[in-house]
C-alpha cells in the first residue's frame, strides 16, 4: 500500500515576483517535460491575462534532468521542488504551495488547452467546489485522433468513470481520468488526500463526492501528447490496476459487506436444505453440503467483519468520511452486546457438540452414523467458530474505535 502517504510542505524557488494573493494558482506536475512545458506556460499565462485574472503559474517539478525547471522559471513561473517521486506527490506539491483561492492543475504534456482556463474559473465562482473536465463524448468532450490508446477511450477510462458513479454517486463525473481540472484550495484542505500516484486524480473525485462537494464538469478536447523525447509515464495495465485497488479501498461496501452478504445467505440456504436432508430434482443434499455451506457462512461472516473493521478504520484516520449507518451501528453494538451474542453462539456451538459426544457414548464409542451425526457436528463447530470470532471482533473493533486525541 506504498501508493498512499504523507506529503511534507516542498521549497519554492523564486518565480513569479511576491505580491498581492492571486484568485487562481496554475499548477502543473512536471517530469522531464521540456519539449511542451513552454508551450503550456505560455498558454496559461495568456489566458488568465485575457481573462483578466489575478494568478500564478507554478510548476512542481518531481525530479527532472532535461532542463524544464530552468525553461519554467525563463517562462516566469514558479518552481516547486517536490522530492518523494510519483504524480500525486508533486500535485500535492504544488498545490500545497499555491497562493491563490482557486486551483487550477493540468499535465505539462501539451494535451489539455490551457487556454481553456476561464471556463473552469467561471464555473469555480459560481459556487463550485469541483470543476472536473471531461474528455469523453458521454460529457460533451472532444478526443482527437491519435490523443488517446484504445483501452483508454473505449474500456478503462468509461468503465472506472462508471464505478465512480455507481458505487460512490459522483452522478456529475463522466470522466474521472481527466488531468484537467479546477477546485477551491478550502477543498483540498478539506479532503486531506493521501495518494502518492496516478489515483490522485480519482481519489479526488471520489473523496469530493463523499464529502458531499458541489460538483461539475466541463467539456474539453484532448490532443494528442506533444512530446516526442520520451514515451507518457502513464503504464496502462499498471495504473489500472491500482486504480480499481483504490476504488474497493475506498468502498468496504463492495469489497467486503456485498460478498460476505452474499456468501451467508448461499450458506443459509444450504443449510436449509441439507438439514433435513431433501433431494431435490434427483440431488440429494446431505451431510456434504452442509460442510460446504458451513464454510460459506464462515468466510461470509469473516467479510462481513472486516467491512466493519475497514470502515471504522477509515473513519477514524480521515481516510474516508463516519458513515451514520456505522456509526448507529456502533452505538447499539457495544463490546458488552457483541460479547454476548458471541457467548450465545458459543453455547450453542458446545451444546450441539457435546450431544454429538453423547451420541458417541451411546454408540459404546464405536463407529457412528455420520449422516446422523454430523448434523450435530458441522453446525456445532460452525457456531462455536463464529462465537469465538464474534469475541475477536468485538474487542478489535472496541480498540479501532478510539480515536486518537
Amino acid at each position: 500500500m506504498s501508493a498512499i502517504a504523507t506529503v511534507r510542505i516542498p521549497e519554492a524557488d523564486a518565480g513569479d515576483a511576491p505580491g498581492p494573493e492571486p484568485e487562481v494558482s496554475v499548477v502543473m506536475p512536471c517530469l522531464n517535460e521540456a519539449d511542451t512545458l513552454a508551450t503550456c506556460i505560455a498558454k496559461a499565462r495568456r489566458a488568465l491575462a485575457e481573462a483578466g485574472v489575478a494568478g500564478e503559474i507554478i510548476v512542481a517539478d518531481n525530479g527532472s534532468t532535461d532542463g524544464s525547471p530552468a525553461i519554467a522559471r525563463q517562462m516566469g513561473a514558479r518552481v516547486v521542488h517536490v522530492e518523494a517521486r510519483g504524480y500525486g506527490n508533486a500535485l500535492m506539491g504544488g498545490i500545497r504551495a499555491a497562493r491563490g483561492r482557486y486551483v487550477i492543475m493540468g499535465d505539462a504534456d501539451d494535451s489539455y488547452d490551457f487556454l481553456e482556463i476561464p471556463r473552469f474559473v467561471a464555473k469555480l465562482r459560481e459556487g463550485y467546489e469541483l470543476v472536473q473536465g471531461c474528455r469523453l463524448p458521454a460529457g460533451g468532450g472532444r478526443i482527437l485522433p491519435g490523443a488517446m490508446p484504445f483501452l483508454h477511450r473505449w474500456w478503462g477510462n468509461p468503465m472506472f468513470s462508471y464505478l465512480v458513479r455507481r458505487w460512490f454517486k459522483a452522478t456529475a463525473v463522466h470522466d474521472v481520468y481527466c488531468g484537467l481540472r479546477g477546485f477551491t484550495r478550502a477543498l483540498f484542505d478539506r479532503l486531506d488526500q493521501r495518494c502518492t500516484g496516478m489515483e490522485f486524480a480519482t481519489e479526488m473525485v471520489i473523496k469530493a463526492s463523499l464529502y458531499g462537494a458541489r460538483i461539475t464538469e466541463v467539456p474539453v478536447t484532448l490532443h494528442p501528447d506533444g512530446r516526442r523525447s520520451h514515451a507518457p509515464h502513464l503504464k496502462t495495465f499498471r495504473d489500472g490496476w491500482r486504480t480499481l485497488r483504490f476504488f474497493l479501498l475506498c468502498c468496504p461496501r463492495w469489497l467486503f459487506l456485498i460478498p460476505g452478504g452474499a456468501l451467508v445467505a448461499f450458506g443459509l440456504l444450504g443449510y436449509a436444505i441439507a438439514m433435513p436432508g431433501l433431494t431435490i430434482r434427483g440431488v440429494n443434499f446431505d451431510a456434504h453440503t452442509l460442510l460446504f455451506a458451513s464454510l460459506a457462512i464462515l468466510c461470509g461472516s469473516q467479510a462481513i467483519l472486516f467491512h466493519l473493521f475497514a470502515r471504522t478504520f477509515a473513519a477514524a484516520e480521515g481516510l474516508l468520511p463516519e458513515d451514520p449507518w456505522l456509526r448507529r451501528f456502533q452505538r447499539m453494538v457495544t463490546l458488552e452486546r457483541g460479547l454476548a451474542i458471541a457467548a450465545l453462539a458459543l453455547g450453542l456451538g458446545v451444546t450441539l457438540l457435546l450431544l454429538a459426544v453423547n451420541q458417541w457414548r451411546l454408540a459404546g464409542f464405536g463407529h457412528l452414523d455420520y449422516a446422523r451425526t454430523m448434523r450435530l457436528v458441522v453446525p456445532g463447530v460452525t457456531a462455536t467458530a463464529l462465537g469465538f470470532q464474534t469475541v475477536l471482533s468485538a474487542f478489535l473493533l472496541s480498540l479501532l474505535r478510539m480515536h486518537r486525541r
